[in-house]
């Protein structure tokens, strides 16, 4: 019976040392693949925001509800994540939530679109024939939207194939993506994507509508 019990006390300590030396090992695993699964939740959400952006850019007077695309965004000095109806304003809807703290340092929108006429030539795009390209304005929680490189884009838009019959709207998201938990040795797996744990994402979507 004493040799049991002795027996009994040495495999409860020995089981306590294993726990002991195996428990940072587990945590970081466990921390690790937290920090990654953030990653790809950012990343699909991202990629989502900017389709269903775009796809909204072009839809208006192709469907019962409305007579003409909507609006980019906001003017500037205007408060964008109250601006119902906007394209800027659906993919700043679509981030928050699954994207944490979407503000001006983190997050801007570029979205190009004939909706976004140049008060200096009158219209909503630029360039003439084959090369006519949208407008862009580039959005943020901060200053609601202001012109891009004088409307030109940056990135800049591609002219559609069909231009100018077609005109090619794009939403370009820009995103500074800081993990969950802080530290190199919890984003062992993202070291080689983000240094230290951050880094900026950009996601783009283009869908062509009818020319102006």
């Amino acid at each position: 019976m004493k040799q049991g019990r002795r027996l009994k006390r040495r495999g409860r300590g020995q089981a306590l040392v294993e726990t002991a030396l195996m428990l940072p090992l587990l945590l970081l695993v466990v921390l690790n693949v937290v920090n990654l699964a953030y990653f790809f939740l950012v990343t699909i959400n991202l990629t989502g925001a900017a389709r269903t952006a775009t796809l909204y850019s072009i839809e208006g007077s192709y469907t019962p509800y409305a007579n003409q695309e909507p609006s980019s965004g906001t003017s500037s000095g205007a408060t964008l994540t109250t601006t119902f109806g906007t394209v800027a304003y659906t993919a700043y809807q679509d981030l928050t939530g699954a994207v944490w703290n979407p503000t001006a340092s983190t997050t801007s929108i570029q979205v190009c679109s004939q909706i976004n006429t140049n008060s200096a030539t009158g219209q909503g795009v630029n360039g003439a024939g084959a090369s006519q390209k949208a407008n862009c304005v580039v959005c943020d929680t901060s200053n609601g939207c202001l012109a891009a490189n004088s409307y030109s884009g940056n990135p800049a838009p591609s002219a559609d194939p069909e231009a100018p019959s077609f005109v090619l709207n794009q939403v370009d998201i820009s995103y500074t993506f800081s993990t969950l938990i802080p530290g190199r040795i919890f984003n062992l797996p993202l070291a080689t994507l983000c240094n230290g744990g951050t880094c900026t994402f950009i996601r783009r979507a283009r869908m062509r509508s009818m020319g102006p």
